[in-house]
């Protein structure tokens, strides 16, 4: 296997998992005819408070974690792919700051999904690679922004016909993902630097300057 393809396979793996997860959970539903529709978040209720954790986890039906499924396992493998040193922290803070948002700003009713992480993921993928100045990163967030990019009209409640879209975890996913993007814009990959980033600092020599290290005795020049 070559490295690229082992990268490839373990950014893949976390996403995989928890997709898998949450297809389980949601077959086991159905199965054994019972409902863990409680397990999500219910804003400002202490018996919603477990939904921070366990929301993304329960789904409303088939096409609800289909729908799902694929920009989950898209935009996650990206993540760890592009982001494998920080991927981890990132998916965290998006998962507990969309949900802690969900709580605190969510209508009356029970929030369930991994649609605000999707946001989150989409987010972060596309502001990071703006903020970061990288070109693999910046080609990557135009990648999101084409493919994902209507996902920007599911925060708005007045684009949904159906009630029962929790537009406020798709807002708070995507304010998780700008918050991660510029908390962590100096932590993980940068943009590589090349000879002429540093011409600047070589026009400031003084080349008059009697301490300069070149004229001590001894010195190596290389």
């Amino acid at each position: 296997m070559t490295e690229e393809r082992k990268k490839l396979v373990n950014a893949l793996f976390l996403p995989a998992l928890l997709m898998a997860i949450m297809w389980l959970i949601k077959i086991t539903e159905v199965l054994f005819n019972f409902d863990l529709g409680f397990l999500g978040v219910h804003p400002l209720s202490i018996n919603g408070l477990q939904g921070i954790l366990f929301m993304p986890f329960v789904h409303g039906g088939f096409s609800h974690i289909m729908a799902n499924t694929v920009p989950f396992l898209v935009l996650g493998t990206a993540l760890f792919y592009f982001y494998s040193g920080i991927s981890t922290r990132v998916l965290v803070g998006i998962w507990f700051i969309s949900g802690i948002w969900t709580w605190f700003g969510g209508r009356d009713s029970w929030h369930i999904g991994a649609s605000g992480i999707i946001y989150g993921l989409s987010s972060f993928l596309f502001f990071s690679g703006i903020i970061r100045k990288d070109t693999r990163l910046a080609a990557l967030s135009l990648i999101v922004a084409f493919l994902y990019g209507s996902l920007i009209w599911g925060v708005f409640p007045d684009f949904f016909p159906k009630k029962n879209i929790s537009w406020e975890g798709h807002l708070g996913g995507l304010v998780s993902g700008v918050v991660m993007a510029v908390y962590y814009r100096k932590s993980g990959p940068q943009p590589k630097k090349y000879s002429w980033d540093f011409e600047e600092e070589d026009d400031d020599i003084d080349e008059d300057d009697d301490n300069a290290y070149w004229k001590k005795p001894n010195a190596n020049v290389s």
